[in-house]
């Protein structure tokens, strides 16, 4: 079996977009393990799991983007690699890779249940569902090594070209999780406690398929136990490329946890409220999401490949694309995000408030278009350390100051607060756009191949 693609050569447009729908469909799959805890846990529990489950999901969510960030790392060498020609040396970067996330792993398997409460206590938990929150962090760490296996596993395929495969698996695990939810949730009325445990066991076996699928691939190098060791040149390469990113995505995540502190702070029907928002931005932001991760694998080879405007090009077609597709989920959240909402709980109140809340994303979508598709190309150049500084930028700078002051306002606006995610977005695409024409300036008269 094979589905490696090469980008350095032929078409850009379609290959982009072949590689990107998987990745779409993936992250899709993806958004729905928690997506499903919240609209199944929303219509046979109670506002307090709703609560637990949001907060504890967004929580174990800004961990899981910190690992996938990291493992953009070998995503980005693995695709240098190749470009480069030098597709032989793949053996030796999954192997030091494996071993770097094994210690991650051991790490977050130990600490994020020992710290459950206070980490649901960052988060601002409301009292009635303190207890659960704490339950579903505790629960899903335990099972943080699948997490960690899962991300590690999908950035290997991707740094090959293959964005076939993880949308293979995590199909199969969604099915799973949805079955899991329904018997532990609407059956046995474990609420919280049984959204979180149907979660890992669907990431365990996503694990489980993705090593048989992995064992029997044909890959564009030799891949052998003896490579699994500690890479003295592969750890620290895939480190300074995938720390940046890594810190980047975890101190935006932790900005928009101070955010959700912030409103949970409100009280326990705008505490439910932003949760039941996030869910439904998670899938409204996967276009550009994908568009991100196809974006980095295609630069990344061509960078390799010395081939810069080939993957300027590339990112012009990918914001082309995007933007078009933008225009349609801005004007179905703008005017029909109660609908939206409903889907996630059938409380009036905290719709009222989700739909209120995501008419500032709506506004965010016409502008992640842009802001995405940079992301993915600065990453798959090597120029992740801008990617950090512009995020923490854009999150310290404007998105939590701004939310704080609109949540003093006198009566709150969920509408207000939000509008603090697009103001960040406005400066982080200027910050892109000033760094795309010194990226121009830099490649420009370099020998091309």
């Amino acid at each position: 079996m094979r589905d490696n693609r090469d980008f350095t050569s032929g078409p850009i447009l379609s290959p982009l977009i072949r590689f990107m729908i998987p990745v779409f469909f993936a992250m899709l799959l993806q958004a729905m393990y928690g997506a499903v805890d919240l609209i199944i846990v929303g219509q046979f529990a109670h506002s307090s799991d709703v609560s637990a489950v949001s907060t504890g999901s967004q929580m174990m969510m800004t961990i899981t983007n910190l690992v996938t960030s990291f493992a953009m790392g070998t995503t980005i060498l693995l695709g240098q690699r190749i470009g480069e020609g030098r597709g032989r040396e793949g053996g030796a970067v999954i192997g030091g890779s494996i071993s770097l996330f094994a210690v991650i792993a051991a790490a977050f398997t130990l600490l994020i249940p020992l710290l459950r409460n206070q980490l649901s206590t960052v988060m601002h938990a409301p009292k009635e569902a303190f207890s659960q929150t704490a339950a579903y962090i505790c629960i899903c760490g335990i099972g943080s090594a699948f997490i960690i296996a899962y991300n590690l596993i999908g950035s290997i395929f991707r740094g090959i070209g293959d964005s076939r495969t993880p949308l293979m698996t995590v199909m199969i695990a969604c099915a799973f999780n949805v079955a899991g939810d329904l018997i532990l949730v609407a059956v046995f009325h474990l609420g919280t406690a049984g959204a979180a445990l149907a979660t890992v066991f669907a990431q365990a076996l996503s694990v489980l398929i993705s090593l048989m699928i992995l064992r029997k691939k044909k890959l564009p190098f030799q891949f052998h136990p003896s490579d699994i060791r500690f890479n003295r040149l592969v750890i620290p390469r895939v480190t300074s490329l995938g720390l940046p990113i890594a810190l980047q995505d975890l101190l935006v995540g932790i900005s928009f946890l101070v955010l959700q502190a912030i409103v949970n702070s409100l009280g326990l029907t705008a505490s439910a409220g932003i949760g039941v928002a996030e869910k439904v931005c998670g899938f409204i932001m996967l276009i550009p999401a994908a568009f991100m991760q196809a974006m980095a694998a295609f630069s990344a080879q061509n960078i390799g490949a010395g081939k810069y405007p080939r993957a300027r090009q590339a990112l012009l077609y990918a914001i082309g694309v995007s933007t078009a597709l933008a225009v349609v989920m801005f004007a179905v959240t703008f005017w029909r995000g109660d609908l939206l909402a409903s889907v996630f709980s059938n409380d009036p109140a905290v719709i009222a408030a989700a739909a209120d809340y995501l008419k500032a994303y709506a506004i965010d979508c016409l502008l992640t278009c842009f802001l995405f598709c940079f992301i993915g190309f600065f990453n798959g150049i090597g120029m992740t350390r801008f990617v950090m500084v512009q995020g923490i930028i854009g999150a310290f700078l404007v998105r939590i100051p701004v939310a704080f002051l609109m949540s003093k306002e006198v009566p709150v606006s969920m509408f207000h607060i939000g509008l603090a995610t697009p103001c960040s977005t406005v400066l982080q695409v200027v910050l892109c756009l000033i760094c795309f024409r010194i990226a121009g300036r830099k490649y420009r008269g370099r020998p091309q191949t």
